[in-house]
């Protein structure tokens, strides 16, 4: 299987190591962008629906909503609400050119990701991380792909691979947080592609998207039907954020 491109450095990354750096939420110095003591604060394991991610009143296996409508990816993982202060630092990140803040958002997940082991041992680690892919026109326009510096981050904790070249975007869709669910869904159809020379690699692999935050999980749900279908053994959904209902 050819080597990873999880370690590449990314030149919008530079390495902060050593040099005194403000809390991006208490605004305190010290030696990270996200202090112990928020991160403590505000990145509490909460009970979630292990099929979606939405919070619960205790964890299950499946809400409702995913025993009647069970989505395609197997499991979710995400670490916190689109809440404070994390909604504000998404924003920063994925439009504000603050790609450094890559780093901090994906040891959080890659906590979450610890967390959901020490409860449930029998959970399996994927085999890579995809992250979701951006069209050319919009990526272009930001310079970089929020879902692969948060996979690339991802991947050195937890020494998973990391590919962006499995899965592509060939349709530059409308965004979707102008677009309520049923439109999501429709804006969204066939705008996943996996690369046809990658199709070999991808046979009975089990992967796990990642993207920075989960709304409805209609992108989410298109991107892993569009694996499934090119041989995928297993699609499970690794997000930062999840909105509330």
């Amino acid at each position: 299987m050819p080597a990873s491109p999880s370690t590449i450095k990314s030149p919008l990354s530079p390495r902060r190591a050593g040099l005194p750096s403000q809390c991006e939420v208490c605004r305190q110095w010290g030696d990270a962008r996200l202090c112990k003591a928020c991160t403590e604060r505000f990145a509490q394991p909460a009970p979630r629906c292990h099929r979606c991610g939405l919070r619960l009143g205790a964890a299950a296996e499946a809400c409702g909503s995913c025993l009647l409508n069970p989505p395609l990816f197997s499991s979710t993982l995400c670490a916190v609400d689109y809440a404070f202060p994390w909604d504000a630092l998404v924003v920063a990140f994925k439009f504000h050119a603050q790609p450094e803040l890559a780093s901090p958002l994906a040891r959080c997940m890659a906590d979450a990701v610890r967390a959901r082991r020490a409860l449930l041992p029998q959970t399996l680690l994927p085999q890579a991380l995809l992250p979701v892919p951006l069209a050319a026109p919009r990526l272009a326009q930001r310079g970089y792909n929020q879902a692969w510096e948060l996979a690339r981050h991802l991947g050195r904790e937890l020494q998973l691979p990391a590919w962006h070249d499995v899965l592509s975007r060939p349709v530059d869709t409308a965004h979707q947080a102008e677009l309520n669910r049923a439109a999501r869904q429709r804006n969204l159809r066939a705008a996943f592609l996996v690369e046809p020379s990658r199709r070999t690699r991808l046979q009975g692999l089990h992967v796990a998207l990642v993207d920075d935050v989960m709304t409805t999980g209609a992108t989410l749900h298109e991107a892993a039907a569009e694996l499934l279908r090119a041989g995928a053994g297993r699609v499970d959904a690794w997000v930062l954020a999840r909105t509330p209902p």
